[in-house]
């Protein structure tokens, strides 16, 4: 892994870098940064392995690249010692990091996911609740459709019914009118016949002295 990484910094160190490249610490543990191009000169601070630097300048033949440092300190490191990706450490970390992000974020869906099948569930449930009362409510429905017409069917044979006592009652009416006019008749008759008996009475009782009397007539004369 050592060797990789230092061809890639050789290959790093002889392409030489633009003003303002972004470079990273390599695996190293730390490396020096010093005021000037070599081991004489004075170290300015020790940078730990992936510490990101912005280079300024690149020695290809002395080999060093000045950089400015995260705070603003700007100095000379072994160019050899820069690469152009993260360390791996800290490619691993970060990799850890968004893997543990991914996974909070799939609890989270799966915990939404869940949420939503369960609220699936409690709609099913309301749906056939509902579908249930439906049915129940159609079935009233027709119960109190029967029930309207079997009313109105009533309501019908009643009014028939009524219609039919209203014309018995006018018939009840009209005989009995009739047998008032019948017995009236009949009294008028009666009274008629008994007048007619009283009156033949009186006849037979004024021509029977007279017959009596002729005879008796007769009978001196004899």
């Amino acid at each position: 892994m050592k060797l990789i990484i230092l061809a890639i910094s050789l290959t790093l160190a002889l392409v030489g870098g633009a003003a303002a490249e972004t470079l990273y610490v390599s695996d190293e543990l730390e490396i020096q940064m010093r005021t000037g191009k070599g081991n004489q000169y004075r170290i300015l601070r020790m940078l730990p392995s992936g510490t990101q630097l912005e280079v300024l300048e690149t020695d290809k033949e002395e080999g060093y690249s000045k950089v400015r440092a995260p705070g603003g300190v700007e100095g000379w490191v072994l160019t050899r010692f820069l690469m152009q990706q993260p360390a791996a450490r800290e490619q691993l970390a970060a990799a850890e990091k968004k893997v543990a992000r991914l996974e909070l974020e799939n609890r989270k869906l799966k915990a939404s996911f869940d949420e939503a099948q369960e609220a699936r569930g409690s709609t099913e449930k309301e749906r056939g609740a509902l579908d249930k009362q439906n049915r129940k409510l159609s079935q009233e429905l027709e119960e109190i459709r029967r029930t309207a017409s079997s009313a109105l069917a009533i309501d019908a044979e009643n009014k028939e019914l009524k219609s039919g006592i209203v014309a018995y009652e006018r018939q009840l009416q009209t005989l009995q009118q009739e047998n008032t006019g019948l017995k009236d008749r009949t009294a008028r008759d009666w009274f008629m016949v008994g007048a007619g008996v009283v009156l033949l009475g009186m006849v037979i009782g004024l021509i029977i002295p007279r017959i009596r009397w002729r005879k008796k007539s007769s009978w001196d004369t004899l």
